[in-house]
């Protein structure tokens, strides 16, 4: 992925294509932050510290790193394979947007939200791979709700280089409904805006 190539986990070939996508959109931009598959992995629900931690065995891409980058070989769990090398390292903080393309069966809907990449409170030395910390706006509760109902997946395409505005401009270009979940969102006006959009993308 450090080189531009697309990759979505288990067949995911929509996210492997948005990863791509983004890769290309930021390519040669001074400063970028970087551009990475992601995948959901638990939820941190203290209240007032609640977020979303997104980790994934192997594949995340290590120019969202901050800090040092560590390799380390642990058991695999799972399935009759040799053990892995795996890249550990915790991302850096900051605005940024997580999306989703999703089959809808007669059309696709891009879903961006905008998140907030927060350091996380200790180390996780049991936990062996690269991650990611975010709160979705405009905060957990609302945000995953509002992901669950607009029907997004648990990969992502994630980037801290691009905009939601320019996502939604890509995906208006390609005839693609676009929901933003944002600091504006609220869970009536989601659906809401669903069934809309519903009439207008037939």
């Amino acid at each position: 992925m450090e080189k531009g190539y697309g990759f979505g986990a288990e067949g995911d070939w929509k996210t492997a294509a948005m990863v791509r996508l983004m890769k290309i959109m930021t390519q040669g931009m001074k400063d970028a932050k970087g551009t990475s598959f992601m995948e959901d992995y638990t939820y941190n629900l203290v209240p007032g510290k609640e977020g979303i931690l997104q980790a994934h065995m192997l594949e995340v891409c290590p120019t969202i790193a901050e800090g040092p980058i560590g390799i380390k070989v642990c058991p695999l769990s799972m399935g009759d394979r040799e053990d892995p090398a795996r890249l550990v390292f915790t991302s850096k903080t900051g605005p940024a947007i997580a999306t989703s393309l999703i089959d809808l069966g007669t059309r696709f809907r891009l879903i961006i939200n905008e998140v907030d990449c927060k350091k996380v409170e200790k180390p996780m030395p049991k936990l062996p791979v690269a991650t990611a910390f975010w709160t979705p706006k405009p905060d957990l509760a609302v945000g995953a709700e509002s992901w669950i109902l607009a029907g997004g997946a648990h990969h992502t395409a994630f980037s801290y280089d691009l905009t939601a505005e320019q996502m939604g401009d890509w995906a208006e270009a390609m005839g693609i409904e676009a929901v933003y979940i944002d600091g504006d969102t609220t869970i009536r006006g989601l659906k809401n805006e669903l069934k809309w959009n519903s009439a207008v993308y037939r």
